[in-house]
């Protein structure tokens, strides 16, 4: 019985992940600020240990026991407002947390075979015209996305001279039943509006949640991935298509399509706005051709999934 240690391990994919993992005979260890009070969370084969990213500790012993590390651990991009602190919060809880692991690894003995982190498409710009998908070997944005996943990359990366296999995901927009993106799109359908972003055409490449977990395991356990790959469907759809999909499968023909004009969405989000306006399509091709299947490779089969639960 293999054990994976999860850094970020109780947030919305962490959690999911942790299931899986089970589910596939794993032994999960999560890192985190904080041991669990209720015992309900307690399960066979999972155990919880304590690191601090600001002090620099972690729980050697914890490491130790591992065969496989993945990485998930980062302040929520869009949880709060940009204000100055906060982008600086959102970088060092990515980049703090990769030295430590490096730290960590290079100084105490260990059996760690695979580190797998997450990134995230914001790396990559604004769609150019006429559009070409965004591959892996693309270069970084200069804008505070990109730049903040150049460093969440480049921090990581060292784990490969101590002779570890690295892979990197870098994920879209990720579709669970329990919170996240999709339940923010849910919302004002609650009431028969299926609320458009702006104009509604700017692309949205996204990923169903359980193609995720299963894109992480693949990652674990397929020993010729190795490197960087887009965590993506390969069917990115238009923002519009997304909303009035979601409304058919939750309201049938019982909703009423409204745009939300962009001065609007600046105001409520401030320089978080230019993420939910901006267009980008990204390329899955990579991981299919290294042998990965998607479950739900298309919108509509995400969302019925999604609305059933």
């Amino acid at each position: 019985m293999q054990t994976v240690l999860i850094t970020g391990g109780t947030g919305l994919i962490g959690k999911e992940l942790t299931k899986k993992l089970l589910e596939k005979g794993y032994k999960v260890i999560i890192l985190t600020r904080k041991l669990p009070q209720n015992s309900a969370v307690l399960e066979s084969n999972v155990s919880y240990a304590i690191w601090d990213i600001k002090k620099q500790t972690i729980d050697v012993a914890a490491m130790q026991k591992a065969d496989h590390i993945i990485h998930l651990a980062g302040a929520g991009v869009v949880d709060k407002k940009w204000t100055a602190a906060y982008k600086k919060e959102i970088q060092d809880s990515r980049t703090k947390s990769s030295e430590l692991l490096i730290t960590t690894l290079k100084n105490n003995a260990n059996k760690i075979k695979t580190i797998v982190s997450a990134s995230a498409i914001g790396w990559y710009g604004p769609d150019a015209v006429p559009v070409k998908a965004f591959i892996e070997t693309d270069k970084a944005d200069t804008s505070f996305l990109g730049e903040t996943c150049r460093l969440w990359e480049e921090r990581i990366t060292p784990v490969e001279q101590l002779g570890k296999r690295l892979v990197i995901l870098r994920t879209g927009i990720v579709l669970s039943g329990e919170g996240g993106a999709l339940a923010e799109f849910k919302k004002p359908l609650q009431y028969g509006v299926a609320s458009i972003l702006g104009n509604g055409k700017q692309v949205v490449s996204w990923l169903h949640i359980d193609d995720l977990c299963r894109l992480y395991i693949e990652a674990i356990e397929n020993e010729q991935v190795r490197g960087i790959y887009n965590a993506v469907s390969p069917t990115p759809v238009t923002n519009a298509t997304l909303t009035l999909t979601l409304a058919r499968e939750m309201r049938g023909k019982f909703y009423i399509a409204a745009h939300v004009p962009k001065f609007v969405l600046q105001i409520m989000l401030g320089e978080r706005s230019i993420e939910v306006l901006k267009s980008a399509t990204v390329s899955s091709k990579k991981i299919q051709q290294a042998g990965f299947s998607f479950l739900y490779p298309t919108i509509e089969s995400a969302l019925r999934e999604l609305v059933k639960k």
